[in-house]
């Protein structure tokens, strides 16, 4: 059995060739949240979901850290955070914890970067704090119910009954088969599967990871109210990179959006798969500057 890591500690399975960051601790309610702190700038707040952490935007934090400040964070039970004895492990609990994160590390002006289950919990923080943003970037996620979509209802009631739950625990699925599967244009080399498989080395680790596929419609109330309060935040220049070849986050996701927050832009990444900023890291960070640029220029020309 796997040795219990203490909290606040990185751990020493973590290459420092691969994961060349130093890592930040904060304690909030008894979680002890990870996270990176990387570069200067305008601060690029960058979120994933189930059931990778960090690690999968180190490519990108190295590429862009020249120009911006990357802060990436992990929530309780993924990565290197860790959960305060009685933490639930679902959507409402992380992002309540994403709030009081911002409000302690007392961030402004930020810019989400919200991918997966980083973009529901990314959003809810905005309209918690609109004052602490100024832009989105979203990336194949969403931030609506899902509740009588039938793929997703299938893939919430089969995976996140107990049954389900205790076959990802057991036998850590979504990291050995949902990881790989959802990268397209790339193979994870060893070292890169050991870093996700090391973050969940155990049935009770994985807990929190067996936690969210009921939540996609086990969490309607929280859904329907995102849903509602995204008219807070159409305004917000809003940048959609979208992976193409994502067969769950689909055409019909980015659609959504593009409808959602009227002053976007798309960029889709052509032949990437789900965790684009892992399978794609160069063109998503190009897709950031880019747009920055672009929104820079049109200030200018503006004034």
């Amino acid at each position: 059995m796997a040795a219990t890591q203490p909290p606040g500690e990185r751990p020493e399975w973590v290459d420092d060739e691969l994961f060349p960051f130093e890592s930040h601790f904060v304690e909030l309610d008894g979680n002890v949240v990870h996270y990176v702190d990387e570069g200067s700038g305008p601060t690029l707040l960058m979120l994933t979901g189930n059931p990778v952490w960090s690690f999968a935007y180190r490519e990108v934090i190295t590429k862009l850290r020249g120009r911006f400040r990357c802060i990436a964070v992990d929530f309780p039970g993924f990565g290197l955070s860790t959960g305060a004895p009685g933490y639930q492990y679902l959507a409402r609990d992380h992002a309540e914890l994403l709030v009081s994160f911002l409000d302690r590390l007392t961030l402004t002006e930020l810019t989400l970067v919200g991918h997966n289950w980083g973009g529901p919990f990314g959003l809810y923080a905005a309209q918690q704090r609109p004052d602490k943003f100024e832009r989105l970037i979203l990336t194949n996620t969403w931030a609506w119910p899902l509740n009588g979509d039938l793929s997703s209802e299938l893939f919430s009631r089969g995976v996140g009954n107990p049954i389900g739950r205790e076959l990802i625990c057991r036998f850590n699925l979504m990291v050995d088969y949902y990881i790989p599967s959802a990268h397209k244009r790339r193979k994870l080399s060893d070292a890169e599967m050991a870093h996700y498989r090391q973050a969940m080395p155990t049935p009770a680790r994985r807990r929190p990871c067996a936690a969210l596929p009921g939540e996609i419609i086990g969490a309607r109330e929280f859904f329907t109210d995102l849903e509602n309060r995204l008219r807070t935040l159409e305004k917000l220049p809003t940048l959609i990179v979208w992976a193409d070849a994502d067969p769950i986050f689909t055409d019909k996701y980015r659609k959504r959006f593009e409808a959602t927050f009227p002053n976007h832009t798309t960029t889709a990444l052509p032949g990437v798969g789900h965790f684009l900023q892992s399978d794609a890291p160069a063109e998503f960070s190009d897709a950031i500057e880019t747009w920055w640029d672009d929104l820079a220029g049109n200030d200018s020309t503006s004034s």
